[in-house]
């Protein structure tokens, strides 16, 4: 709570520096509340995620107890109001905070995106006080977990081809379909799920529904055998004649999809800054052993070749970040960010790709066993990639936006 309370008290210098803050270009150079930030993440992500993160990978272990602490610095609704539990900070904070968790832990790091930005993100805009009390406050708080229910095994990219349906019976909704790919699906109490209400309305006629997933009907499917990001659990919610509550509708009928993308657009900020704390290892791990490693009487960082390497390494990176943060700073100003968005998820996850393929080359037949953390870093970046918007996706996302920017 200590925290907390610090947090909070730092936010309330936000609106001096709010203008200020597109100038600022390195931690250092940003507004206090925003270092304390970066400085407390780093800190847990150095003593409690990274001593810990090759253990739950190997063990596929969700890191239960690193969550909760996630939940008492305030990490589990950074940008929520404290009115319903939150931190009271911005999305520049979120994406600051999401890069140094995921750079101790990228599993942990996803967990924390998804209460952020999937679960949260939606619940918080278009929920009625009532349902944030209820469905937020407890989350934001870290005392309970929620997911996303978007995707279907028939309908990966095409989210508007939902085949769940949501038919109403007086004050209820009965729900049935299968939702795939579900990030934290065996830990959370409650879902977002996204249904059709009217089949004749296609896309339009999808509709958001907050789904505790203890309801009579729902159950879930085996845990995925996973590349990366293994201390996660991802699995599919299975609803057979789930009922809800009418007043579990999330803003109105109809609403589902535009709520499901304006949800992506903030996802994609949570999950480039994921991708930066992957890419960040990435690189802490081949310059400390390019540093230690010797050949040819001499470190090998003094070979031109590794060099080459780590520059390109930090470029990647840093110029994703920038992306990152422009992205944050446009939406914490109310305006539109989706195709910065897009840039910046697509710029991370592909910094994120090669500064962790490239670990592997500096570090030689060390990074290819899991005594070293290069490997994982290598198996956690690949889905940076595909999730929230496969890379495909941000061209055509960033493609559309720009030609309507000269129509």
């Amino acid at each position: 709570m200590l925290a907390r309370a610090a947090l909070r008290s730092a936010s309330r210098t936000r609106l001096t520096v709010k203008s200020a803050v597109r100038s600022y270009l390195t931690h250092e150079q940003l507004p206090e509340e925003h270092q304390m930030i970066h400085q407390m993440c780093r800190k847990f992500a150095d003593e409690e995620l990274a001593p810990n993160a090759g253990k739950w990978d190997k063990n596929h272990e969700y890191p239960e107890a690193a969550v909760n602490k996630m939940g008492e610095l305030g990490l589990m609704g950074i940008s929520f109001s404290s009115d319903y539990g939150g931190a009271d900070l911005d999305y520049l904070a979120y994406a600051i905070a999401m890069e140094e968790v995921s750079r101790g832990c990228a599993s942990t790091g996803v967990v924390m995106s998804v209460q952020n930005s999937l679960y949260g993100g939606p619940v918080d805009k278009f929920g009625t006080d009532k349902q944030k009390e209820e469905f937020l406050t407890p989350y934001a708080m870290g005392e309970k977990i929620g997911c996303f229910g978007l995707s279907e095994p028939g309908n990966g990219s095409d989210a508007g081809a939902a085949s769940t349906t949501a038919v109403k019976n007086g004050d209820t909704y009965t729900i049935n379909g299968t939702k795939a790919w579900i990030t934290n699906a065996h830990d959370a109490s409650m879902a977002v799920v996204f249904a059709t209400t009217d089949k004749s309305l296609k896309h339009k006629g999808i509709s958001a529904f907050l789904v505790p997933t203890d309801s009579e009907g729902f159950s879930l499917g085996a845990k995925e055998d996973k590349l990366g990001i293994c201390a996660s659990s991802t699995g599919n919610l299975i609803m057979e004649d789930v009922v809800v509550p009418a007043s579990n509708l999330l803003g109105e009928e109809g609403m589902g999809f535009k709520i499901a993308m304006m949800t992506l657009d903030a996802g994609r900020i949570g999950i480039a800054g994921q991708a930066l704390g992957i890419a960040s290892a990435s690189i802490d791990c081949a310059v400390k052993y390019a540093l230690e490693r010797k050949a040819f009487g001499s470190p090998i960082s003094k070979l031109q070749m590794i060099q080459d390497k780590l520059a390109k390494m930090a470029l990647a990176r840093d110029s994703a970040r920038l992306l990152t943060w422009r992205a944050a700073m446009l939406k914490d100003t109310g305006k539109n960010y989706t195709k910065e968005a897009a840039m910046a998820k697509l710029a991370a996850s592909e910094a994120a790709t090669m500064c962790a393929h490239q670990a592997i080359q500096v570090l030689g037949g060390m990074g290819y066993v899991s005594d070293m953390p290069a490997e994982r870093h290598y198996r956690d970046a690949r889905i940076t990639e595909i999730y929230e918007g496969t890379s495909e996706v941000q061209h055509l996302v960033i493609a559309g936006n720009l030609l309507k920017e000269y129509s």
